[in-house]
């Protein structure tokens, strides 16, 4: 099938699903990989997951990021993750990585394909998690700051063991492990770097005299206000791609730069003309098709032995909400929000596919066990804003809303 006919039906059959989800009171990101599972080998077979598929999916990613990015602030990120948040992350990472290596330890599975599977179960994707929080409009919550924070340091601690492991020579040994940790390290530490010290170089801005939104208003009237729109892109793709040569997924890098853009720097009518931009092209269009293409990615009859498939999808399920909702407790939230950021580390989505994919191309893991690992994906994804709804959201508002 042709690519734009493809593309057509993907969006319409996604779009359509995720309203009538909508409609009834669910999420609509749930419909939108629903159209994927129908559309794609486990129902229908009529489109099938390919390379151009892929990067229009890695382009609405890039919008989602840049999309809650603009939303958020950078501080407030830093802050939940630097502070009490840091055990919420810890937890979030070594509790499902040690669940996930149990359960490869217990169908005696070879060290490499264990080492994969307690990672997959460890990540929390997060341009699945700011998409979740913006359909419900928590972006400014604590939830958001800790879940945001958690899914930031389980997506960076997890590249950086795949880092390792892709460094390592056939034979390993110590040497060779400590010289792959060491050069992986260092990226790291780069890519910090250069996020804090733009950070600083951008608030000692207006100390000299310089205010950004009389930079940027000056800018609309040279090029016109959709040139600034396509500035702000290309500073975040930028981001983005310091990050990919570093060796971390352009996501993590993408975020970060659209986190630095402060509403503070527009005028407040700019910066609802660059929201409503990024929301039209985001949920009307390319949101749907990245949801809808993580449906395409699973394929049911790949599926062996079922009784593994099911254990790992209930370990990865527990893990992650029991760590966020301990992480919770641990820093004192209340027993909503707390369960509410263990409910919303549990999507993995893109990150985990990413993780399972290169695993799957170097012969890290072999096909049985990719297709659970793209199940899991699909699964915690679907699961998360429908459980978050059911019992997090009443428990939300009831404590929001004022006293009698």
């Amino acid at each position: 099938m042709p690519l734009l006919t493809s593309l057509l039906i993907l969006i319409v059959a996604a779009r359509l699903l995720g309203q009538i989800f909508q409609r009834y009171g669910q999420p609509s990101i749930v419909g939108e990989m629903l159209a994927g599972v129908l559309l794609g080998p486990s129902a229908l077979n009529l489109i099938h997951a390919n390379a151009a598929l892929a990067s229009i999916s890695e382009f609405a990613v890039f919008l989602v990021v840049l999309s809650a990015g603009l939303e958020m602030n950078f501080k407030d990120v830093f802050n939940a993750l630097f502070s009490r948040g840091i055990v919420i992350a810890i937890l979030g990472f070594v509790l499902p990585f040690a669940a996930g290596a149990a359960v490869g330890a217990a169908f005696q599975l070879d060290v490499m394909r264990t080492v994969f599977l307690g990672l997959c179960v460890s990540i929390t994707a997060l341009p699945v998690t700011v998409r979740i929080l913006q359909s419900f409009n928590l972006l400014n919550s604590d939830i958001a700051r800790y879940s945001v924070a958690t899914a930031i340091f389980n997506d960076v601690a997890a590249l950086l063991v795949l880092g390792v492991i892709l460094n390592l020579p056939e034979q390993p040994s110590l040497r060779a492990i400590a010289v792959s940790v060491f050069g992986t390290g260092w990226k790291l530490v780069a890519l910090g770097a250069l996020i804090l010290g733009f950070n600083w170089q951008l608030e000692q801005l207006p100390k000299r005299g310089i205010h950004i939104e009389k930079v940027s208003e000056k800018l609309v009237e040279i090029v016109g206000g959709e040139a600034l729109f396509g500035i702000l892109a290309l500073f975040v793709l930028g981001f983005g791609s310091i990050s990919e040569m570093l060796g971390f997924h352009f996501v993590i890098g993408a975020f970060f730069g659209a986190l630095l853009i402060d509403r503070k720097f527009f005028l407040a009518s700019r910066y609802h003309e660059l929201d409503l931009t990024l929301r039209s092209l985001t949920e009307g269009f390319l949101g749907p098709v990245f949801f809808a293409y993580l449906g395409l990615e699973f394929d049911i009859d790949a599926l062996r032995p079922l009784g593994f498939v099911f254990v790992v999808l209930a370990i990865s399920i527990v893990s992650k909400v029991l760590a966020g909702w301990l992480g919770g407790l641990i820093i004192q939230l209340p027993q909503a929000e707390a369960l509410g950021i263990g409910i919303i580390l549990n999507g993995r989505g893109v990150m985990e596919l990413v993780i399972a994919s290169i695993a799957y191309e170097r012969g890290f893991i072999n096909q049985g066990l990719f297709s659970t690992l793209v199940l899991m994906g699909v699964v915690t994804t679907m699961i998360t804003p429908l459980l978050f709804r059911r019992w997090i959201l009443p428990n939300i508002e009831k404590e929001s809303a004022p006293s009698p």
